[in-house]
């Protein structure tokens, strides 16, 4: 092909990828409103939360060394409890990531000879290892002899309800629930039906704990699973909950003293949720949970795009666009892994850091797949900023997740739709 022949067709597919994301701009226009509206009343409770706790400049600073007394610390976990809807919450820079801060909380409350049943199917790829599923001679809980199994969800991806009696007929310590639909096709769980699963868990064994992975799922709805019977919460800073700007860290948060006993797992028994400086960093956790609620409602925004733009392409995309949200990712079926690979690559140039990186296929700590990443972002790792990863196997599915402002997704969605046009991979051919 001619470098003319090139460039005639390389400006016939911009201009095309550009009418289809108007289109799709314009068919999302009242969701984005209906997302926008939200953010006051999410706000409000941020907001109502800091005044109660009497946040000040003080609140800012943290002690050095052991960080016994640390003010700041302290009030920060409080308003993390409020806003989360929880008797307790600690919120802390040493988790270093959702999985850290859920195994915390596994190995906090677990003991030898407890029984752990996944209500939600299989558990995102990270929490393998920590259960046992995969890998050995680590520490898992399997090696620690606690016991593991999974209730499946029904093919369209739902709960169980008929099998949770018989699931529940053993004496069982604590049930796992995966809010996010994680690296599987399946829909996130609203909120309401986590209440329900927890009264009905309730009901068949009264001291079971109800332990929810929380990530990419704060702030989305009006309330938080601790608001409708979860004993305890987990999830990460760099998704939801750190605004885009909390460096690194994770929090866990419900009754008191599930909380006290997976600090005890992150510290030593005996100092728990006492210990643990903040290295001076409280302004960015304090700061990034007020500017959370509008960076979840871009977020969701951004999610709408996305879903308008590939279904109508004729991709498979769940959630459909206009339906109702539980966490922040929005899943898009490619069932090709060059369009993967493809839709990565116009992502990670469209992204403010890394754009001349080239996102291709490796292993990553934890998965069992290799993934390809498009993740440009300030923080490392971060998925409250915009973007995009999948593991390299059938279907190859496209994971989409975060963005600070719904002009940068569009931004990165034109470039994959050039990308998409230019490789002539529609689900039509």
């Amino acid at each position: 092909m001619s470098a003319s022949a090139w460039a005639t067709g390389r400006l016939a597919a911009e201009q095309l990828a550009a009418e289809r994301l108007a289109a799709a701009e314009a068919a999302i226009a009242p969701l984005a409103a209906t997302h926008t509206a939200a953010v006051g009343g999410r706000l409000e409770r941020v907001l109502d939360a800091f005044a109660a706790e009497r946040v000040g400049v003080q609140h800012f600073a943290s002690v050095s060394g052991y960080g016994h007394g640390d003010q700041g610390r302290e009030v920060l976990d409080r308003v993390f409890a409020r806003v989360l809807q929880a008797e307790a919450a600690a919120v802390r820079l040493q988790f270093v990531s959702g999985t850290h801060a859920i195994a915390a909380a596994l190995f906090g409350v677990l003991r030898p000879g407890d029984r752990l049943l996944a209500l939600t199917g299989r558990p995102y790829d990270t929490l393998e290892e920590v259960i046992g599923i995969r890998g050995s001679g680590q520490g898992s809980l399997a090696e620690f002899g606690i016991r593991y199994d999974e209730l499946d969800l029904l093919a369209a991806g739902g709960l169980d309800w008929d099998g949770l009696e018989q699931a529940l007929a053993l004496p069982t310590r604590m049930v796992l629930i995966q809010r996010s639909r994680g690296y599987s096709w399946r829909p996130s769980l609203a909120v309401a039906e986590i209440g329900a699963l927890a009264e009905r868990v309730k009901a068949l064994q009264p001291g079971c704990v109800v332990f929810v992975d929380n990530c990419y799922g704060e702030l989305v709805q009006e309330q938080e699973p601790t608001a409708v019977g979860a004993d305890l919460i987990a999830g990460s800073l760099i998704k939801n909950l750190g605004g885009t700007i909390a460096p690194t860290g994770g929090y866990v948060a419900g009754r008191a003293e599930l909380v006290e006993q997976a600090c005890c797992r992150l510290t030593a028994p005996g100092i728990g949720s006492e210990g643990g400086t903040s290295f001076d960093l409280n302004r960015l956790l304090f700061q990034g949970l007020f500017l959370a609620p509008q960076m979840v409602a871009e977020a969701l925004v951004s999610a709408e795009l996305t879903a308008r733009v590939f279904s109508d392409l004729g991709f498979a995309v769940d959630p459909l666009p206009g339906a109702a949200r539980s966490d922040v990712i929005q899943a898009v079926r490619l069932g090709d892994p060059e369009l993967l690979k493809a839709v990565c690559r116009a992502f990670q140039a469209a992204s403010p850091i890394g754009s001349y990186l080239d996102p291709v296929p490796a292993p990553m700590p934890g998965y069992a797949s290799e993934l390809v990443m498009a993740g440009g972002t300030f923080i490392d790792g971060s998925t409250s900023e915009f973007s995009a990863d999948g593991p390299l196997r059938e279907p190859y599915v496209l994971y989409v997740q975060g963005g600070t402002h719904r002009a940068h997704a569009a931004i990165a969605l034109q470039r994959a739709l050039t990308a998409i046009s230019e490789s002539h991979r529609l689900p039509t051919d």
